[in-house]
């Protein structure tokens, strides 16, 4: 027989029988965002020098610029600088009052409308690839260079540029920090050989002693000097950059100003003071001379001379990391131009996606890769030149392109500023912005006028590469307008301000509620509340002379 429940005695309380809460439904994982506060001004700085590849231009196109100035050519290097330290200005003035991701279009759409600031995007897009995309050729040939005049072998340049296609995509994939760290590297070794190569002639006295002639207005006051300037605006392309990492940089209003500024500072009078001491090198007397027999070799004789073979060695091989670096300074900022334009609506959604573990934009990474493999495949199946063709010319309108970028940006402040109250004074508004504007026309002038210098082309091809620049701002116009009549929304969204990121912060877990005491009669439980250029070095020694043409090159 069952035992039969004995009842609790009198007067004695039933336990209340507690309903147990439904789990509160977990909250949908956040979608990966740009690392955060990843970047401080030095490795800011990192990606903008980089990006102009300093070594390039110095053993490449400085020994072009004393051939055609003279020794006046530092000044040229210097009148760059100040005129570009003057658009910086009004340009890092508006970094702190426009926050969006899109940079010069976001720049150029608040103060000249959405029409100008979709055609400046589609003119950045096209600019910077242009800029990167052509020195695939410079790294192939100046790979092939360097293995020829170190170890006498010859090597094709496609496979260079293939596989520098793939390194390059795979220090976009990583995590922004690591690429920054990767460039201050690279970026020391190229500047350190030339610094190297600068002591060797101070210490040695140079040739014939050294003279500060070069900054005589006699020298500077040349009819050479307007082919000089034309050369040194193109050697800063890139420095501009720095507020492409806006999202990613730690107190970016202070960050992204002083970024630029060291920037031009430090190329200004880094060029300048390199080609003052390889004029000493070789005496203002000879130096012209030396630079038209063998321009290729010039910086590579001079260190040879004054510091020893074995640093021109090393030069030949910090040209290609030099390339390198310029390479994967400029992948970066292509693929945060994609990614702003597709989180506008402009492009494919997809290439808005960042990787959860590296937080970098990686497939724009791989479409630019992919585009990447698709112009250097044609160049070379059409027998083009990697140096002469693929290079200069896919550079030069890429070089133009940014500059009239520049020059958008700088008539956009002033009008931006105009029309909203502020508390900035006239020269960061009105003075500084206009005066850039101005230099800037002439300096679009200048190099429009010298293109011939920087392609090596005819007068055809040279014209066809000129007229892409305004024709891709044209298209730019109309493409604006179809998204207005097609994609209203995408276009009255595009370039506002971005929505105020929250901190990131990781809740802490909520504390157990004290037991109360148990109520005379049971009650349910409510439920619980639920991120150029070398121009290719010289394959033969530094004392052979060279028989590659003179080198004009895009940058």
């Amino acid at each position: 027989m069952p035992d039969t429940p004995t009842p609790p005695p009198a007067g004695t309380r039933r336990p209340a029988v507690q309903a147990a809460a439904p789990a509160a439904p977990a909250p949908a994982p956040a979608a990966p965002a740009l690392r955060r506060a990843a970047l401080g001004t030095a490795d800011i700085s990192f990606f903008v020098v980089s990006a102009a590849a300093p070594l390039t231009v110095m053993a490449g196109v400085a020994p072009v610029a004393i051939l055609l100035g003279g020794i006046g050519a530092p000044a040229g290097y210097l009148l760059a600088g100040l005129t570009l330290a003057v658009f910086a200005v009004g340009f890092t003035t508006m970094s702190r009052h426009v926050r969006s991701g899109g940079a010069f279009y976001a720049y150029i759409a608040r103060g000249l409308g959405k029409h100008a600031g979709i055609g400046a995007a589609l003119l950045a897009l096209v600019g910077y690839n242009g800029m990167e995309i052509g020195v695939y050729g410079l790294l192939g040939t100046t790979t092939a260079d360097t293995v020829h005049a170190l170890w006498g072998l010859d090597v094709p340049w496609l496979p260079v540029s293939l596989a520098g296609l793939l390194l390059i995509w795979y220090g976009g994939f990583r995590s922004i920090d690591f690429g920054a760290k990767l460039l201050g590297v690279l970026l020391v070794a190229e500047t350190g050989i030339l610094v190297l190569l600068a002591a060797g002639v101070l210490i040695k006295g140079g040739a014939h002693g050294l003279s500060a002639a070069s900054l005589a207005p006699g020298a500077v006051l040349v009819p050479g000097t307007a082919a000089v300037l034309a050369f040194a605006f193109a050697a800063f392309t890139g420095f501009e950059s720095t507020v492409i990492y806006r999202r990613e940089a730690r107190d970016p209003d202070r960050t992204i100003p002083r970024a630029t500024y060291i920037a031009v500072a430090f190329l200004g009078l880094f060029y300048a003071f390199i080609v003052w001491t390889v004029i000493q090198a070789f005496g203002a007397e000879e130096v012209v001379a030396a630079a038209a027999a063998d321009p290729g070799g010039l910086f590579f004789a001079a260190i040879t001379t004054y510091v020893g073979p074995w640093a021109a060695d090393l030069m030949h091989l910090f040209i290609v990391t030099s390339v390198i670096a310029s390479l994967l300074a400029f992948h970066n900022a292509i693929n945060r131009y994609a990614l702003a334009l597709s989180e506008e609506g402009v492009l494919p959604a997809a290439l808005g996606r960042i990787h959860p573990r590296h937080r970098s934009p990686y497939l724009a990474g791989a479409a630019q890769t992919a585009l990447g493999a698709v112009v250097v495949l044609g160049f070379a199946l059409a027998g083009a030149d990697p140096y002469q063709q693929l290079l200069l010319w896919v550079n030069t309108p890429g070089m133009i392109g940014l500059m009239a970028l520049m020059l958008l940006a700088a008539v956009a402040v002033p009008v931006y500023f105009r029309r909203r109250p502020h508390t900035e004074g006239p020269w960061r508004t009105v003075v500084a912005p206009v005066t850039a504007a101005v230099l800037l026309i002439v300096a679009i002038f200048l190099v429009i006028s010298k293109v011939d210098l920087f392609t090596m082309a005819s007068t055809t091809v040279n014209t066809v590469l000129v007229a892409l620049v305004p024709a891709v701002f044209l298209l730019g116009l109309g493409l604006a307008q179809r998204l207005k009549t097609h994609r209203p929304e995408v276009y009255a969204r595009f370039a506002e301000e971005p929505a105020a990121e929250e901190p990131v912060t990781t809740p802490a877990p909520e504390d157990p509620a004290p037991e109360d005491p148990a109520p005379e009669d049971p009650a349910p439980e409510g439920e619980a509340p639920p991120c150029p250029l070398p121009t290719p070095s010289s394959p033969e020694p530094a004392s052979a002379p060279s028989t590659r043409p003179v080198p004009k090159p895009a940058r």
